[in-house]
């Protein structure tokens, strides 16, 4: 069976329905940053924590995986080892850092750096790929850049956290990571189809994930864990990553990835509305502020981006 008729196949509906969609995965997404904040008030560290999310979300993607290897065309050994790379950088790497950084910033400021992915996709292209750049892009970044300055001076007087600017710097690189994966995995995504490719990529990053806690940790440490530690992983990895990175595949499917993108611009609103409720993370004038110019740029940037390009699923 082809992978395109697992995740999207069946599941067909009109834009309105796949506008929510985009949209519901992208607040889902945004959830697993509480969620992760959660589970460092209970004492857990980054190690803890991808090791759980991928205990959890692992096996939904070796099932989408196990199901889509025959479909045509066939891995190569270059392939699985592209795919491999891939996995590494864009899931691993990428979500380590990611989750190092966040221990030191807001749930807010750490959603709003990896929303600019897109534009570090861009400036990447632009270096190593010689694309060509319009003046309306560059004013795309200019806004949104000046947006998480914003932010990020705002959050740096007021919470003063002493490793917040490491924290911060860890989840920029985060996300220059995961751009560098979009960019390398063009070629093969467009061959094998998103779906099969993530998938597998994901199966990379659970095992990398879960060989390395044995050589970090005392595995007995898991089975130490409370009850609530166990619940809230069971949700960072099932109801905030696999379940909202296939929403966004189908919604893609059916109206594109521009739109796709437009409709996840919810994600930073709806994180700061989580925080603010879940982690009592204040609300400002000037975090508003800083969310508007980010989304507004990011919104500017990817509407003028080739509607072939994947919605980015960040770590």
């Amino acid at each position: 069976m082809n992978s395109a008729v697992l995740v999207a196949g069946p599941i067909r509906m009109g834009h309105r329905g796949s506008v929510a969609l985009a949209a519901g995965g992208a607040i889902l997404l945004s959830a697993k940053v509480v969620c992760v904040k959660l589970l460092y008030q209970y004492g857990l560290d980054a190690v803890d924590v991808i090791t759980l999310r991928m205990l959890t979300a692992g096996p939904l993607f070796l099932v989408v995986a196990v199901w889509t290897w025959r479909d045509l065309p066939r891995l190569g050994m270059g392939d699985m080892l592209r795919v491999a790379a891939l996995g590494f950088m864009g899931y691993y790497a990428s979500s380590m850092l990611d989750l190092i950084g966040l221990q030191y910033v807001s749930a807010g400021l750490e959603r709003l750096i990896l929303f600019l992915t897109p534009s570090f996709v861009l400036l990447l292209g632009i270096v190593f790929l010689r694309r060509r750049v319009r003046p309306v892009q560059w004013l795309s970044l200019a806004v949104a850049y000046a947006g998480i300055a914003l932010i990020f001076w705002h959050e740096l007087s007021v919470i003063g956290h002493p490793n917040m600017v490491w924290g911060a710097t860890l989840i920029g690189v985060s996300a220059v990571m995961y751009a560098v994966y979009l960019l390398l995995s063009e070629g093969l995504m467009r061959r094998l189809g998103a779906v099969r490719l993530v998938s597998l990529a994901l199966c990379v990053s659970t095992f990398l994930c879960l060989a390395q806690y044995p050589l970090l940790r005392p595995v007995g440490r898991l089975l130490e864990l409370p009850a609530p530690v166990w619940w809230l992983s069971l949700a960072n990895g099932t109801v905030c990553t696999a379940l909202p990175i296939f929403m966004t595949m189908i919604a893609v499917r059916n109206i594109g990835a521009g739109h796709a993108s437009q409709a996840g611009m919810i994600g930073p609103v709806s994180t700061l509305l989580l925080a603010a409720w879940l982690l009592s993370e204040p609300i400002t004038a000037i975090q508003l502020v800083g969310t508007a110019l980010v989304t507004a740029g990011i919104l500017m940037l990817s509407s003028l981006q080739p509607a072939a390009r994947p919605a980015p699923l960040t770590p």
